[in-house]
């Protein structure tokens, strides 16, 4: 097996491994209650909510392609999201259905590898946001979340972590600086920071992109809060929020099974330390995940109707024929000689077109109309 295998199944084992975990300690009813109290309100809900996020997800990707100088309409940048958050949700791993995405259009466009990165650049746009909102609100809003998190992230192996990249970072760009011509590697690397500045930090491009992932992360904020609400947990919003951005947070994490995992971990840690209890953390996490998934259904839609048969055999069921393809007639092709010495003579076949031509359909009678003399000439010797 290759090492992608096997870090797909890692990563799949790593996002069971803490379901199991999280049954283990806090029992199935968590699961059971929380799905039990969805009702067809909430569904409701969560599609207008899924709309609302996946359009503005779809305009975020079309600034983008269009700024990498690729074609992408915004109907069916919709209809691709919604097929690929299906595919995310319903597959494992949760990227599945992006990769399709990536590659459909890139091969559509004529561009692979320049579609493949346009869905890249769209999807860290969305996580840069996330992280910096999330960082805002976890320094402004007080939290009993905030001090773990803190200690965490001041922790010696985080800082570490952080100094190595740092310093990682500063060797690629110095290299790039001082080697013009360089390795394949590293002028892949100059085409992603350029198509970067294409995609993302241009001018005609960066408002509607922030802009987009803003209310992106406004709609996950709102699920999950509904999810909250659903769960029976009356604390106010305000002090949800925090508790919802490390949940969020937790998915960008590459160890989960069609989404589940570590948000739910997180969810039932980050309200246990708040005080809401962690069963009432997984519980809403559960129900977030079932009203995401309901969010995503037009996505299979899609996805069937790009598959049917009958829409392969439309074209071919109404007689239409695609522009491009030529039918062969079935007549044998002859030259212009054989079609002249085949035309009868002009003087023994005066008579015979004189009398068709004489006889034209009138459009308000029914019967012939006999034309002038003048004009039944002329059309006789014009044939």
């Amino acid at each position: 097996m290759k090492r992608s295998g096997w870090v797909a199944w890692l990563r799949l084992l790593a996002g069971l491994g803490i379901l199991v975990a999280l049954v283990w300690h806090l029992g199935s009813h968590a699961f059971l209650a929380g799905l039990r109290r969805i009702d067809a309100a909430t569904l409701l809900a969560a599609l207008g909510i899924g709309v609302l996020t996946t359009v503005c997800s779809a305009w975020r990707w079309c600034l983008v392609a269009r700024g990498l100088g690729l074609r992408l309409p915004l109907g069916r940048a919709v209809a691709d999201y919604y097929r690929a958050l299906f595919l995310n949700a319903a597959l494992p791993g949760g990227v599945l259905g992006d990769v399709h995405r990536a590659v459909h259009h890139g091969r559509s466009s004529g561009d692979l590898g320049r579609g493949v990165r346009a869905v890249a650049l769209e999807r860290t746009a969305g996580q840069v946001v996330l992280l910096v909102t999330g960082a805002v609100v976890l320094l402004v809003r007080p939290s009993p979340v905030l001090a773990p998190v803190a200690r965490f992230l001041t922790s010696p192996a985080v800082a570490l972590s952080v100094a190595a990249a740092g310093l990682l970072v500063l060797a690629v760009t110095v290299r790039l600086r001082r080697r013009r011509g360089a390795s394949r590697g590293e002028r892949a690397l100059r085409t992603v920071v350029a198509e970067a500045r294409q995609g993302l930090l241009a001018r005609g491009v960066w408002p509607g992109v922030a802009l987009s992932s803003a209310a992106v992360l406004a709609g996950y904020l709102g699920m999950f809060v509904l999810a909250a609400r659903v769960a029976g947990v009356t604390a106010p919003t305000a002090e949800l929020v925090p508790l919802v951005v490390l949940a969020l947070l937790a998915m960008a994490l590459p160890l989960n099974v069609g989404g589940w995992g570590p948000r739910e971990g997180v969810a039932a840690w980050a309200f246990g330390a708040a005080g809401l209890g962690a069963a009432q953390g997984l519980t809403t996490a559960v129900i977030y995940g079932a009203l995401a998934f309901v969010a995503s259904l037009p996505g299979a839609v899609v996805l069937l109707a790009r598959v049917s048969p009958l829409s392969a055999a439309r074209p071919a069921a109404s007689g239409a024929v695609p522009l491009g393809i030529r039918i062969p007639s079935k007549e044998p092709t002859r030259s212009g000689t054989e079609r002249k010495a085949e035309r009868p003579p002009l003087a023994a076949a005066t008579g015979m077109i004189r009398q068709r031509a004489a006889e034209v359909p009138s459009a308000v009678a029914g019967g012939a109309r006999p034309q002038a003399p003048q004009a039944t000439a002329a059309r006789g010797d014009t044939s």
